[in-house]
């Protein structure tokens, strides 16, 4: 074969180990793709598909908190449109997890619309400071 030939089959499978690469990823991605809905986007836009996984976020409304047997909790998210989310969740939650608070719950909603979480993040602002100096500027004040 001539240099030019030799060429032109590298560059072909070159270009072909890319376009499956490319491939591969995107149907990677697509299956992985959690889609964020805040609860004034649901409000807004109906319910996502029953049984479709997705992530609902915004703030634990306050005093919505409510323990159920073991483990089981049901509390509310609401975000800056006033409409609220509830979630109920099995398991154990994060050290920030609390009302008030920022949160990312990823789950399902069912037929009826009630949404089922699978896993709860805690959000926090990126202003941290530790108990031990919060503490000591509260006695300095």
């Amino acid at each position: 074969m001539r240099a030019r030939t030799k060429r032109l089959w590298g560059v072909g499978v070159a270009a072909a180990l890319l376009i499956g690469a490319v491939a591969l990823a995107t149907v990677a991605l697509r299956q992985h793709a959690d889609l964020f809905y805040t609860p004034g986007l649901i409000a807004e836009k109906g319910l996502p598909d029953a049984g479709k996984r997705v992530r609902v976020g915004g703030w634990v409304q306050e005093g919505s908190l409510v323990y159920g047997e073991g483990a089981d909790m049901t509390f509310l998210i609401e975000d800056a449109s006033a409409r609220t989310v509830t979630v109920s969740y099995t398991g154990i939650v994060p050290d920030l997890f609390r009302e008030g608070e920022g949160v990312v719950a990823t789950g399902r909603f069912d037929e009826q619309g009630a949404f089922t979480a699978e896993s709860i993040l805690a959000k926090h602002d990126e202003n941290y400071e530790p108990r031990e100096l919060k503490k000591a500027g509260q006695a300095t004040s």
